[in-house]
């Protein structure tokens, strides 16, 4: 479960964060703060005389290089439009993908913000009208290069390798294997009767990948982007019990629906969704295992008690799945 080998990030140290920055161009004043990512390393890095600039250095082997450019494409063609998110910034050849000592990395103007608040519909109304923004982009073409959104690779390829990776006790296993194949057969069942054309995605919309200054969001870290359902961008939106939850998504749709339409039928699938983000991240935190900032950060992973719960909360999400959807009138 674990490599003897050194993992990539180890030698990124913050003396190569700075030298990278400076190749394009850029003084620094040797500030350097690591900030709150793990899929990749980002840092604020201090300017002279200028405005600091968030560096992001990208996963090794995660991405193609077209995967990244294409959503670096998409976050552009959202700025064009004065939609609210932000970009990389390009180089002297208008590149935003560079590269430096092996690592591929992008840089960004440092966006300060805080979370939503999502008990404030006045919010929830802004924020809706933003994603309609941004779907009526997304349903011009689908991403060529990156991903669709998927029953197979978010559920089917996590539970197939986490009961190959020695991750789950032994004690558990078999309720595990029981339940994850009851789980992914009823995701079937809900995605094989939900009609819908998948569009290009943010991909994870949830609150801390939306900065709230002033009157408006920004909408930042578009590294998941992919293709899918529109509902995927709205349900991590969402918060409390079904009432509130039903309340919540009227508004955000309210404010959606003024620039782009919407398929209600899609609200057949906020549970399934929600049942692939659970099954997909207990095997992105084993896949990752091997990266040092992992067994640090995620201390309580790996143990038998939050296999417990993690398959409680499958139980949980496979009841919710024959619950009916939220419904708006």
């Amino acid at each position: 479960m674990t490599e003897s080998m050194a993992h990539p990030y180890e030698a990124l140290t913050p003396d190569l964060v700075l030298d990278a920055v400076e190749s394009g161009g850029y003084v620094s004043d040797a500030r350097i703060l690591a900030l709150n990512s793990y899929e990749n390393r980002v840092y604020q890095v201090g300017i002279e005389d200028e405005q600091p600039l968030i560096a992001k250095f990208y996963r090794p082997e995660r991405w193609s290089n077209a995967q990244i450019q294409e959503e670096h494409d998409f976050t552009q063609a959202l700025l064009e439009l004065e939609v609210s998110v932000v970009p990389p910034l390009p180089d002297g050849q208008g590149k935003t993908l560079r590269e430096y000592a092996g690592f591929r990395f992008a840089l960004y103007p440092r966006q300060g913000g805080h979370a939503p608040n999502l008990d404030d519909f006045d919010q929830l109304l802004s924020l809706g009208r933003v994603l309609g923004r941004m779907h009526a982009l997304g349903r011009v073409q689908p991403f060529s290069e990156r991903p669709d959104l998927s029953i197979q690779s978010y559920a089917r390829e996590s539970y197939d390798f986490l009961l190959s990776s020695g991750f789950i006790p032994s004690s558990l296993e078999q309720s595990y294997s029981t339940l994850g194949a009851d789980l992914i057969d009823a995701l079937e069942t809900a995605f094989a009767h939900t009609d819908y054309t998948p569009i290009r995605l943010h991909g994870d919309c949830h609150p801390g990948n939306i900065l709230w200054r002033g009157d408006a969001p920004h909408f930042v870290d578009f590294d998941d982007a992919r293709n899918g359902p529109a509902i995927q961008d709205l349900w991590m939106l969402l918060s409390g019990e079904r009432e509130q939850q039903t309340a919540q998504i009227a508004e955000v749709l309210e404010g959606y629906q003024e620039f782009c339409d919407f398929n209600f039928a899609e609200l057949k699938l906020i549970e399934a969704l929600r049942s692939l983000r659970i099954m997909h991240y207990s095997a992105w935190l084993a896949r990752r295992w091997s990266d040092p900032a992992f067994p640090k950060s995620f201390p309580w992973f790996n143990t038998e008690r939050y296999w417990g719960e993690h398959i409680l909360e499958l139980r949980e999400q496979l009841a919710a799945l024959q619950e009916p959807p939220l419904a708006i009138f």
